[in-house]
C-alpha cells in the first residue's frame, strides 16, 4: 500500500493520510460511496475508525481529497502536453495517449474520481467541477486551434471536446488487470482513433 499510495498522491503528507487515501479509492471502488462505511475504510487502512478523523473530517472529506487530486493531476497531464507541443495534431495525439495511459494505469481510483461525483457536497463539488472544465475548455482550445489550422474538420467543437474526453474516462470503467494491452499501447490506439473522428487530414 505505501508504495501505491506514495507514487498516486506524493504531495500528501503524513503517510497515514495517503494509506486512507488508497483505503478510501479501494472502498468506494469496491462498494459505491454510500455504501461504505468510515469503518471500512479505516479497517482496510489497518487504523482504528478514529484515526480516519484525525486527517479527514468526513467520509466525504476524503472523497474530496482524492478526487480534487484525481482531477488536478488529469488537468496537470493537459497542461504539460500543450506546455510542451504547439503542433494541433501531435498535441492531440500525445494528449490523449497520456490521458488514456492515466485512466487505465488508475484505473481504479479513475472510477472513483470519475464516477462518484454526486456523492460529493455541493461546495465540493463546485470545486471539482471548476478543474473539469478548464481540462475541457483546453481540449476544446486544442480543437479549435486544429479547425482553424485546417487539420481538423468537426461541426461543433464543444461536442467533439466532450467525446475525446469521455472515450478517455471510459477506460476507467472497464480496464483492469486482466487485461492483456498496455496503457500505453491503449493511449496509442486511441490517439489514432480520436484523430480520424476529428477528420484529420
Amino acid at each position: 500500500m505505501t508504495t501505491v499510495s506514495a507514487q498516486w498522491w506524493p504531495d500528501v503528507q503524513p503517510e497515514t493520510a495517503r494509506r486512507l487515501m488508497l483505503a478510501g479509492v479501494e472502498s468506494f471502488a469496491k462498494h459505491g460511496f454510500h455504501a461504505t462505511t468510515t469503518r471500512d475504510i479505516a479497517g482496510a487502512a489497518g487504523m482504528s475508525p478514529a484515526a480516519l478523523y484525525v486527517h479527514f473530517p468526513s467520509k466525504a472529506a476524503l472523497l474530496f481529497a482524492i478526487s480534487r487530486s484525481g482531477h488536478e493531476q488529469t488537468l496537470a497531464l493537459v497542461e504539460n502536453v500543450l506546455a510542451r507541443i504547439t503542433d494541433p495534431v501531435e498535441r492531440m495525439r500525445q494528449l490523449v495517449q497520456d490521458f488514456v495511459a492515466w485512466h487505465a494505469r488508475r484505473h481504479t481510483i479513475a472510477r472513483v474520481v470519475q464516477y462518484e461525483l454526486n456523492a460529493l457536497p455541493e461546495e465540493e463539488y463546485r470545486i471539482v467541477a471548476k478543474l473539469r472544465r478548464r481540462i475541457s475548455q483546453l481540449v476544446r482550445e486544442v480543437i479549435t486551434q486544429g479547425v482553424q489550422e485546417g487539420v481538423f474538420t468537426v461541426t461543433d467543437e464543444h461536442v467533439a471536446a466532450r467525446a475525446v474526453l469521455s472515450l478517455g474516462v471510459d477506460v476507467a470503467r472497464w480496464y483492469g488487470d486482466r487485461v492483456r494491452e498496455t496503457p500505453e499501447a491503449l493511449g496509442r490506439e486511441y490517439s489514432e482513433l480520436v484523430l480520424r473522428m476529428l477528420g484529420t487530414h
